[in-house]
């Protein structure tokens, strides 16, 4: 758990910009779509158990229903003649935000795990046998 406020907010920060949130110094993408499976400078893990990625879903998902949301609105107060470009609008929205906010939508998720319970720490495997691909993860 962050100890105070000044530290919630540095990790906001490093949430906005796509940064480790534990150290700042490392871009959580490796490429686009695809999320680094840990930090190179600190070992933050990024990448844990099956079915942790489903907050990040919940967080596009739910940033995406606000931002339609706030779209319209917006329309209604501008636009109340023509709905048929209204929906059009809506729609372009809801099928290029929730793409374009993917890689942010796992910074908030990281973020937020960061901030209740910290972020585990990947070691690597000191045996690199093929048939154990296992990851150690420690607290």
């Amino acid at each position: 758990m962050l100890k105070n406020r000044h530290e919630f907010i540095h990790t906001l920060y490093r949430c906005a910009a796509l940064q480790c949130p534990a150290c700042g110094k490392s871009s959580i993408v490796e490429k686009p779509f695809f999320i680094k499976h840990h930090c190179p400078t600190c070992g933050a893990l990024f990448m844990r158990e099956d079915g942790f990625f489903v907050g990040a879903i919940m967080a596009n998902v739910v940033t995406t229903e606000l931002v339609i949301l706030t779209f319209y609105l917006i329309s209604l107060l501008t636009v109340s003649d023509d709905f048929q470009s209204v929906l059009n609008t809506l729609f372009t929205v809801a099928l290029i935000f929730p793409v374009a906010f993917y890689h942010h939508s796992w910074s908030v998720w990281l973020c937020l795990d960061y901030s209740v319970e910290s972020l585990p720490q990947y070691h690597q495997p000191e045996e690199e046998n093929p048939e154990n691909h296992t990851h150690q993860v420690k607290r």
